[in-house]
C-alpha cells in the first residue's frame, strides 16, 4: 500500500538517483525529498526501504547534505521509533527498525565532526534505549518483505551511540545495562538472525572506549551468565528458550574478543573471566 502510493505520487525518479551515485535531485526542496524518503523507510517493499530510502539518507548524511539540519533529522528518526510501538507482526516494525539505522547515521556523522549538542545526542540515546527495551516485534527476516531485524538495528544504533564523545563512564555503563536487559527479557523464541552478535558489537564499542573498568564489567557479565545456565529456566519450560540468548551472547563475545581487531585494553582479563563463565554455564563440555 505504501509502495504503490509512493510510486504513484513521487516527483522523483529514485532509481535514477541511485544510479547517479545518489546525487541530490535539483529543483525540489530537501524537506520534501526527506519526507518522501522517511515514508519509504516504513515501506513493506524492501526495494524501496532497503534499496532506496535507507542508502539514500545514509549517503546524504555521510556527505554532509544534512549537516545544518542534523538535529531536526535525528529528531524525526527518533519519533519514528515510536510508530506502532507495541505491535507485533505488522509492517510498522519496518519504520521503527530503519529509523534506528538512520538515527545511527546521524550519530556517526556527529561522531566524526561536532554538529549536535551533547544534550541532543543523549536525548536520542534515551529514545533508542527505550525503544530497544520496549520493542515487541522480534522478527528477523520477513518472507516477501525482507529484513525487519529491529533488535539488530537497535544494537547498531547503540554501537554508534557508544562511540559518541558525548558519552562518559556513566552513560556507557547504561548502554551495557540496556544490552543485558534486552538479552534477559522473556522471548517466545530465541534470536536466530545474529542479534546476539550485533549486541556484542555494541558491547565491544563500549569496551573500546576504555572508560568502563573490569570491576563494573565482571558483575555485569555475571548477571548475563546467570541467565545462560540451565538452572535458570523455570520447571517444565523449554530451557533453550530461556537460556539461548544469553548463552549465544557469551559465546559471541568470546569469539569477537579472540578474533576481533582493535581489542579493548581489558581484553586479557576479560577473556579469563569469560572462559570461567563459559565453563560454568556449559558443564556438559567439560572433560573428566
Amino acid at each position: 500500500m505504501i509502495s504503490a502510493k509512493i510510486l504513484s505520487v513521487s516527483r522523483v525518479n529514485w532509481k535514477q538517483v541511485h544510479d547517479d551515485d545518489f546525487r541530490v535531485p535539483e529543483g525540489l526542496p530537501l524537506a520534501d525529498l526527506t519526507e518522501e524518503l522517511s515514508v519509504m523507510l516504513g515501506a513493506s517493499d524492501p526495494a524501496l526501504r532497503d534499496g532506496t530510502a535507507y542508502p539514500t539518507l545514509a549517503t546524504w548524511i555521510g556527505r554532509g547534505v544534512y549537516d545544518d539540519l542534523l538535529p531536526g533529522l535525528g529528531d524525526g528518526m527518533a519519533a519514528g521509533l515510536t510508530a506502532g510501538l507495541g505491535e507485533r507482526g505488522t509492517d510498522s516494525v519496518f519504520r521503527r527498525a530503519f529509523s534506528a539505522l538512520v538515527l545511527a547515521e546521524c550519530i556517526e556523522r556527529d561522531n566524526s565532526r561536532p554538529l549536535v549538542l551533547g544534550g541532543k545526542v543523549l536525548q536520542w540515546g534515551d529514545a533508542i534505549a527505550t525503544w530497544v527495551l520496549r520493542e515487541q516485534d522480534l522478527r528477523g527476516y520477513v518472507d516477501g518483505k525482507g529484513w525487519a531485524h529491529a533488535i539488530a538495528h537497535g544494537a547498531d544504533a547503540l554501537s554508534a551511540l557508544a562511540a559518541s564523545p558525548h558519552l562518559g563512564h556513566a552513560e556507557l555503563t547504561v548502554v551495557l545495562d540496556v544490552v543485558a536487559d534486552r538479552l534477559l527479557l522473556p522471548v517466545e523464541q530465541p534470536f536466530t538472525h545474529g542479534e546476539p552478535d550485533r549486541l556484542v558489537g555494541t558491547t565491544m564499542a563500549v569496551l573500546r572506549r576504555g572508560s568502563v573498568p573490569l570491576t563494573v564489567i565482571e558483575p555485569w557479565l555475571n548477571r548475563i551468565a546467570a541467565a545462560a545456565s540451565a538452572a535458570a529456566h523455570a520447571p517444565g519450560a523449554d530451557p533453550f528458550v530461556t537460556t539461548s540468548n544469553a548463552q549465544a551472547f557469551l559465546r559471541a563475545l568470546y569469539l569477537q574478543l579472540a578474533l576481533g581487531s582493535r581489542p579493548p585494553v581489558v581484553r586479557a582479563d576479560l577473556m579469563l573471566v569469560l572462559v570461567g563463565l563459559l565453563r560454568e554455564t556449559n558443564p556438559s563440555f567439560r572433560h573428566p
